[in-house]
C-alpha cells in the first residue's frame, strides 16, 4: 500500500543504496529494515523486491525468499529475478514450480544457460527423464563445452537404458572437468551395470559426490578418518595408524565404516569374514537395526569380528579403516569371483516362535510367500521409481491358494497396506523391531517377493527364494538384460521392459506362481 507521504525518489534511491551495501556486508537486520522501509513507499519497486528475497535467502527463510522474488518477477520479469527464483525453488524441493519458472524465464531469455540447466534438474529429479535429456541437450547446443550438462545428461540416458551413451557423456564431462567427482562417481555406476567391475571400482571410491539423504538433499564429503585406508594392500601393523597393539595377537586391526541403507550393508557384509583372514580383528561400525541379526549370524561364528556402536572409536583401538563398499575394491573383485553371500540366519528360537504363529493359522499347508511392495526413503526420484503400491499387487493377492505374508515397513502412509488388500495379507510387521526379527518370519518362508529393497537382500543372503522385482534400467548391482544375479544364487530378476510398466512384470510374475502353485494340488510346505 502506498503512504500518504510521498517520498522523492531521490530518498528511496538513497535507501536502496544503503540497503545493498548492508546486505552485501552481511547487515541483514540493517538492510531488512530499510528495504521494508522503501515497499512501503514503493510496493512496486522490483529491485527492492527482489533484494527482500535475497536477504530471505541469506537467514535461509526459503518460503519467504520464495514469496519476495515471485512478487518482484510479477512487477518486473528480468531473467536473473528467474534464476535466483528457480534456485530458491530447488532449496525448497519445489520441482514443479521450478519447471513453471523457467519455462517462463526462457520465455524473456530463450538462451539462458542458467534456466535450462535448472529445467533438466527438476525434470530429472521428478523422474521426466526424456523431457530432461531434450533439455540437457539443447543445453549442450548453447554450450558444447559445458562439464556438469553432460553429467547430467550422462546419467538420464544410463536411466534411459543407453549404458554407451551414458558413458561417452560422462567421460566427456570428465574431460571438459577433470575436478568432477560426481562424474566419476555416476561413471562407475555406469561401468558396475555393464559388469566391468575392475574399471568400476577405483571411479566408485567418488561415490561420496553424488550421496543425498532421505529427503533427497547432498550429505556432507567422505569424513576425514585418523587412519589408513586399506585397499588390499598387506596390512603390516607398521603401516597402520598406531603400531601393534598389545591386546590383539599377531596382526593389524580393520575397522569398518558403515554407509548408505541396509540393502547395501545386508550386500556387503559379506566381506567382513573375508577382512578377518588378513586382520587380526576386524569391526564394524553396525547400524542399530542390524546389529542383533549380525552378532547372532556372524560374531558367533567368527569370534575376531565385533560389531561396533555407531560412533566412532577410540583411534588407538584400530589401525585401518575401510568403508564397506569400499571392501570390494581391496579384494579385487570381479562379475567371476564374488564372494558367496553372508549366510545370515534367523535365531532358531526365535525362527520357531514365528513358525507356532504361522502355525496357528487356518490351511497352515498353503505355501508362505512374503512380499515387499515398496522400498524406503520416499523422498528419493530412485525410490518412486523402484516402489509400487500395495494395490498394485492385487493381481497376486487374488491367487487364494497361496498365504500371502507381508514384510512391508513403511516409512510413510501412503506405503502401508490398503484397505481393498489387508483381507489377503497376514501382516505382523508392527510386531517386528529389527531385521533379527524379520530373519525370523523369513526363515519360515517358501518364497519372497520383493521390490528392489533391503528384505530382498536380507531374504536372499539367507538363502531364500527371492523374485525380485526391478525397474527398467535399475540398480547397478543387478546388471543389465539378466533374471539371475552373480550376488545371490537363489534370485530370480523380473524387469520392466519398459520404464514405468509394473503391470507387465505383476503380470508376469502371476503366471510364475500358478505354474509354481498349481491349483487343485495338496501344497506341502518346503520351509526347511
Amino acid at each position: 500500500m502506498q503512504n500518504q507521504s510521498p517520498v522523492s525518489p531521490q530518498a528511496i534511491s538513497l535507501w536502496f543504496n544503503e540497503a545493498e551495501e548492508a546486505r552485501l556486508a552481511g547487515r541483514f537486520d540493517t538492510a531488512q529494515a530499510l528495504l521494508d522501509r522503501i515497499i512501503v513507499h514503493d510496493s512496486a519497486h522490483a529491485a527492492a523486491l527482489y533484494s527482500r528475497g535475497l536477504v530471505a535467502l541469506a537467514l535461509d527463510q526459503l518460503p519467504l525468499a520464495q514469496r519476495w522474488i515471485e512478487r518482484a518477477v510479477e512487477v518486473e520479469p528480468q531473467p536473473p529475478f528467474f534464476d535466483m527464483l528457480c534456485l530458491v525453488q530447488i532449496k525448497l524441493r519445489a520441482f514443479a514450480s521450478i519447471v513453471h519458472t523457467a519455462r517462463a524465464g526462457l520465455a524473456y531469455q530463450p538462451d539462458s544457460l542458467a534456466l535450462h540447466y535448472y529445467l533438466g534438474v527438476a525434470l530429472q529429479l521428478q523422474g521426466r527423464a526424456e523431457e530432461a535429456a531434450a533439455v540437457y541437450r539443447t543445453l549442450i547446443e548453447l554450450k558444447p563445452d559445458y562439464a556438469q550438462a553432460h553429467a547430467n545428461l550422462g546419467v538420464v540416458v544410463k536411466d534411459l537404458g543407453s549404458l554407451s551413451k551414458a558413458e561417452q557423456h560422462l567421460r566427456r564431462a570428465m574431460t571438459l572437468d577433470p575436478s568432477n567427482r560426481g562424474a566419476r562417481a555416476s561413471l562407475s555406476q555406469v561401468l558396475l551395470a555393464a559388469g566391468r567391475y575392475q574399471e568400476a571400482w577405483p571411479y566408485f571410491e567418488d561415490r561420496w559426490a553424488n550421496f543425498v539423504d532421505a529427503d533427497g538433499q547432498p550429505v556432507s564429503q567422505r569424513p576425514e578418518l585418523p587412519w589408513p585406508q586399506w585397499k588390499g594392500e598387506h596390512p603390516d601393523v607398521r603401516g597402520g595408524a598406531h603400531g601393534e597393539h598389545p591386546n590383539v595377537e599377531g596382526g593389524a586391526r580393520l575397522l569398518v565404516l558403515p554407509e548408505q541403507g541396509h540393502g547395501d550393508s545386508l550386500q556387503f557384509v559379506r566381506y567382513l569374514p573375508l577382512a578377518l583372514e588378513r586382520f587380526a580383528q576386524v569391526g564394524y561400525i553396525c547400524p542399530p537395526s542390524l546389529r542383533r541379526l549380525y552378532e547372532e549370524s556372524l560374531c558367533a561364528r567368527w569370534p575376531g569380528l565385533v560389531m561396533l556402536d555407531d560412533v566412532l572409536p577410540d583411534v588407538k583401538e584400530w589401525d585401518w579403516q575401510c568403508p564397506l563398499m569400499s571392501l570390494p575394491l581391496a579384494f579385487g573383485t570381479r562379475l567371476d569371483n564374488i564372494p558367496t553371500p553372508a549366510h545370515l540366519r534367523a535365531e532358531p528360537r526365535r525362527s520357531a516362535g514365528w513358525r507356532a504363529k504361522l502355525g496357528a493359522l487356518a490351511r497352515p499347508d498353503l505355501p508362505r510367500v512374503g512380499v515387499v511392495w515398496a522400498g524406503g526413503h520416499s523422498g528419493l526420484t530412485e525410490d518412486r521409481a523402484r516402489s509400487l503400491t500395495c494395490a498394485q499387487f492385487a493381481p497376486l493377492f487374488s491367487l487364494s491358494r497361496i498365504r500371502w505374508i507381508s514384510l512391508q515397513k513403511a516409512d510413510d502412509l501412503a506405503k502401508r497396506a490398503s484397505a481393498s488388500t489387508k483381507a489377503y495379507l497376514t501382516d505382523w510387521m508392527d510386531d517386528v523391531s529389527d531385521f533379527a526379527d524379520t530373519a525370523a518370519i523369513i526363515d519360515n518362508l517358501d518364497l519372497v517377493i520383493s521390490v528392489d529393497t533391503s528384505v530382498a537382500h536380507l531374504a536372499a543372503a539367507m538363502g531364500k527364494p527371492v523374485w525380485l522385482l526391478n525397474r527398467f534400467a535399475g540398480c547397478w548391482r543387478w546388471l543389465r538384460n539378466r533374471d539371475d544375479s552373480p550376488w545371490y544364487p537363489t534370485v530370480r530378476i523380473f524387469t520392466q521392459p519398459q520404464r514405468g510398466n509394473w503391470d507387465e512384470v505383476i503380470e508376469r510374475v502371476a503366471a510364475q506362481l500358478k505354474q509354481r502353485y498349481e491349483p487343485g494340488i495338496t501344497y506341502r510346505s518346503f520351509v526347511r
